[in-house]
């Protein structure tokens, strides 16, 4: 592959995902859920499954954990998210979504499946289906690092 071709494919998947995540971030908007940034959504793909401590969230982000501790209060403070004892480690706090988080991650799985349809029809579902897998196949398996 040539440099020029190179640049032209990596300047395609970086418009492609900032138009996507500007486009669930909207979706999310739109049901009613307010106050959040992008980074508030990156977060809560991490909390959705049994919550995380702030060292893990940190991690996950590619952030300070004093970075993670900020976002952390933020989203408890906007009743997304609570701080519990975690259960294995008496000294750990686990952080954990509230029932408005929770909704607030189905609202943007439901923006992603609206902002995703265009391809679909633009593509078709076959070909769609053989992007997502040769994307799964490339992508990095580290922190997902948000833009702040």
């Amino acid at each position: 592959m040539q440099n020029s071709e190179a640049m032209a494919l990596s300047a395609a998947l970086l418009a492609v995902a900032g138009e996507l995540t500007q486009r669930i971030h909207d979706g999310v908007e739109a049901r009613g859920f307010e106050g959040l940034r992008p980074a508030h959504g990156f977060a809560f793909t991490r909390l959705a499954p049994d919550g995380a401590t702030v060292t893990e969230l940190a991690a996950h982000l590619g952030v300070t954990k004093q970075a993670a501790s900020q976002l952390v209060d933020e989203i408890v403070r906007k009743g997304y998210a609570e701080r519990q004892p975690h259960p294995d480690d008496a000294r750990a706090r686990l952080v954990v979504l509230t029932e408005q988080g929770w909704a607030c991650t189905r609202a943007a799985e439901e923006a992603a499946a609206e902002a995703v349809r265009p391809w679909v029809e633009l593509l078709g579902e076959r070909e769609v289906r053989a992007l997502r897998e040769r994307l799964v196949r490339i992508a990095p398996s580290g922190p997902i690092k948000p833009v702040w």
